[in-house]
């Protein structure tokens, strides 16, 4: 059963960082545009101390480097004294891994896991620690040089609790709520939970994203993790980017897909959060409880 209404799991948020701070830089997942990469590093060099290992550019056809190397690489993050681990990318790796990781350590030594996409893995594990993470650009994504996401890249992490308020989201059920924040990527959600590793926080508001899926295999991810019951406590909706998504030969319309199987949980519902793999990818602090008016179409925390 849900916490009562207004009551939630308490999060650990790790502290806000400082210029001079340490961060580690890890490839858990494919490779990259080294050169992307290397500007991100470059850039976060100019604040911070960066750390990688060597390995770190490996590359074994669709891995950056095999499974035992990206174990060591992420074991070693997780057990340093770093503020925050960020990944060069995302892609398709971390569920490989995930199993194997002692994520205790995380919980014994708290710091921000930043990244999206592939990186939904960390942040599932992050909230079994109950630790707040962020969702948010890697370090790639940093490498192209927009000023204006950098700038709200880094105040997500030396400002955390600042109050962020996202207006003009389009009503797809009306009501408001507020919990903590949770979710990602569709597809890294479904993959989580079939290896019996996702555990939404109860009453969360649920944040979703996807990149090149077609509107029937966003209908069956949905029908899977409702008939899992993994939907179950969400208390809300927030519908980023589907980038990319199409409405295959039967001209159905990705989001109206998204509408009509979470039209069940009857909550409130939102699209249009700048999230995921479009253009813009604010960054967000999953685990913050947030506010949800749908009815006004706005999502708000912190503060």
């Amino acid at each position: 059963m849900p916490p009562p209404m207004g009551q939630h799991p308490a999060v650990k948020v790790p502290r806000a960082l400082c210029p001079g701070d340490r961060v580690r830089v890890i490839a858990p997942s494919s490779p990259f545009d080294r050169t992307l990469v290397l500007r991100g590093m470059g850039w976060l060099g100019q604040r911070y101390r960066v750390e990688f290992e060597p390995g770190l550019f490996d590359a074994t056809g669709f891995l950056a480097g095999s499974d035992e190397r990206r174990l060591r690489e992420l074991d070693a993050a997780l057990r340093s004294d770093a503020a925050a681990i960020i990944v060069a990318r995302g892609g398709y790796g971390l569920t490989r891994i995930a199993g194997r990781v002692d994520w205790s350590a995380l919980a014994a030594r708290p710091k921000w896991m930043v990244g999206f996409s592939d990186a939904t893995v960390l942040h599932v594990e992050a909230a079994r620690q109950g630790l707040a993470s962020l969702h948010a650009s890697a370090v790639a994504g940093l490498g192209r040089g927009d000023a204006h996401a950098r700038q709200r890249w880094l105040q997500a992490l030396e400002q955390p609790r600042c109050h962020r308020v996202f207006g003009g989201l389009e009503t797809l059920a009306p009501g408001q709520a507020s919990g903590p924040l949770a979710g990602g990527n569709l597809t890294l959600l479904l993959m989580c939970s079939a290896a019996r590793r996702l555990a939404l926080p109860a009453g969360c508001i649920l944040v979703l994203e996807e990149t090149g899926e077609s509107s029937y295999r966003i209908d069956r991810m949905l029908t899977a993790l409702t008939q899992a019951g993994e939907l179950d406590h969400v208390r809300g909706v927030a519908v980023g980017d589907l980038t990319d998504c199409s409405d295959g030969r039967y001209g159905v319309p990705p989001l109206q897909v998204v509408a009509e199987r979470l039209a069940a949980l009857r909550v409130p519902m939102v699209a249009g959060l700048p999230i995921g793999h479009g253009r813009h990818n604010h960054p967000i602090a999953l685990g913050i409880t947030a506010t949800l008016d749908a009815s006004g179409g706005t999502l708000s925390f912190g503060g």
